[in-house]
């Protein structure tokens, strides 16, 4: 089979946009912002406060210029790269502008404050009570736009096919997902030593027993094929969507099932942020660092692990205070779950790497005992090695020189408004391509059931164990004390 060239492949300009996203984000080390006035959609109660430019060097500028600016950035540079692979750009232009209005429409949609605000941010927004979803219900609302109109609208779903590349999305997302976890790892090193040798040694071993016992439950209880086992492995075991995701595209599953695993992901972390940091005020007053690292174990976004960190450090403080006399100080335990969260997320890349490597020599291999070395460079995901670079990159600017932390983290939050808006992209595009009915014989009442025996049977209790193991006895410094 003859060998594509990286520049006419999706995998390869997944890389490609993703770097020259990337490389555009870094002109802020040389104190230019070049992409600091594209969009950012937050939480909002009054619709005029849902869009802003990320960089408060250009908050001046109108939301709705900010807003325009972004679509025609990501519809030029998507649209000149389908033209490079040789796609037919009359057809993806049009499809992809109006994929891109679609889901800034979603994402808006899922950040109001009644359906996105978790419970520590309620009060900010004049809020007694939220479904607490985080922004991240952007995407269902993306997948569910997506599956109406691939099931009941399939002229409008033929005319977006061209431009419904979920792959190419999810790719170049990951791509960039890499300069956020970079920087969430240098910035972790300021936390005391023992928080973050204790975090490390924790979810390595969490992780080993977690995915090991979720993908045999799920290849020999529920039957599932290996597609469907790994990617939903991760979804609970990492860290929920980019997890998911990023597995699902290191052994080349189709697009749907990460999806279908990464809704599952959302919906369940907010069963998680409902119940665990109270039960963790009950159980853990007294062990108030296993309780941070419980929630970054066991609760499965970014968004609610950090949200329910934040809740069990004010219900456990005020617990300790009451009933022991001891006044901690703020910040450590959600600082431990966040901790403990961001070596999770720095697993993915990790994890994606060891997947692929057993898929290519194991689970999927060509004729042969052994796999020529160009074989394996050819099938190899592009878009890992574009995630390792885009972490190592920013990791080693912010070790060497510590006055760009701040800049670096700018950055990465500009950078991480194409990875959002990507993942919606891909929510998207995968319900445009869904079939209802296939989709339940493809046994998601079944993927549901596993997640529900796994995440409440198992995991939740093996992250509180490990937590204990690990974080027993540590306190955190008191007032005064």
């Amino acid at each position: 089979m003859r060998m594509k060239h990286p520049t006419h492949s999706e995998d390869g300009w997944a890389v490609l946009v993703g770097l020259i996203l990337f490389a555009l984000t870094m002109t802020l080390l040389g104190g230019i912002d070049s992409l600091g006035w594209v969009v950012v959609v937050r939480e909002w109660t009054a619709l005029e406060h849902a869009l802003a430019p990320v960089s408060p060097a250009y908050a001046s500028l109108a939301p709705v210029v900010s807003l325009v600016g972004t679509f025609f950035l990501m519809v030029g540079l998507f649209s000149l790269a389908a033209w490079l692979m040789g796609r037919e750009v009359r057809s993806f232009v049009p499809a992809f502008a109006v994929l891109v209005a679609v889901s800034y429409a979603c994402l808006v949609a899922g950040h109001h404050a009644w359906i996105a605000a978790t419970p520590d941010k309620r009060a900010a927004h004049g809020l007694s009570w939220s479904m607490g979803l985080t922004g991240e219900a952007g995407y269902i609302f993306a997948l569910a736009a997506g599956l109406v109109v691939g099931n009941c609208l399939p002229r409008w779903a033929a005319w977006l096919k061209p431009a419904a590349r979920p792959e190419w999305f999810v790719k170049t997302a990951i791509v960039i997902l890499g300069a956020a976890l970079g920087v969430k790892a240098a910035g972790a090193t300021r936390l005391a030593s023992a928080v973050l040798f204790r975090g490390f040694a924790a979810i390595v071993e969490a992780y080993l027993i977690y995915w090991a016992l979720v993908y045999l439950l799920a290849r020999t209880v529920f039957k599932f094929s290996r597609e469907w086992a790994a990617p939903l492995a991760s979804g609970i075991s990492i860290c929920g969507v980019s997890a998911a995701i990023t597995t699902g595209a290191a052994i080349r599953a189709r697009p749907v099932v990460p999806i279908m695993v990464s809704s599952l992901v959302v919906i369940f972390a907010v069963v998680e942020l409902l119940v665990l940091p109270w039960l963790a005020q009950a159980c853990l007053y007294h062990e108030p660092l296993v309780a941070g690292a419980w929630m970054g174990l066991a609760v499965k976004t970014d968004g609610a692990a950090v949200a329910s960190g934040a809740i069990t450090d004010a219900l456990i403080r005020s617990r300790a205070q009451a009933d022991l006399g001891l006044t901690y100080e703020e910040g450590w335990i959600v600082g431990t779950a966040t901790t403990v969260k961001m070596f999770i997320d720095v697993f993915i890349g990790i994890w994606a790497v060891i997947l692929s490597l057993i898929w290519v020599y194991r689970i999927d291999p060509r004729p042969g005992a052994t796999l020529p070395l160009g074989e394996i460079g050819r099938r190899f995901p592009k878009f890992v090695v574009g995630y390792f670079l885009t972490f190592l990159v920013v990791l080693t600017l912010c070790l060497t020189e510590q006055g760009w932390l701040a800049p670096l983290t700018l950055a990465a939050r500009e950078a991480d408004v194409f990875r959002t808006l990507l993942f919606t992209l891909t929510f998207l595009a995968i319900g445009l391509e869904a079939d209802f009915r296939r989709l339940w014989a493809e046994g998601v009442g079944r993927l549901a059931v596993a997640y529900v025996v796994s995440l409440f049977g198992f995991i939740i209790w093996i992250g509180l164990a490990i937590s204990w193991i690990f974080f027993q006895g540590v306190q955190p410094p008191t007032v005064g004390g």
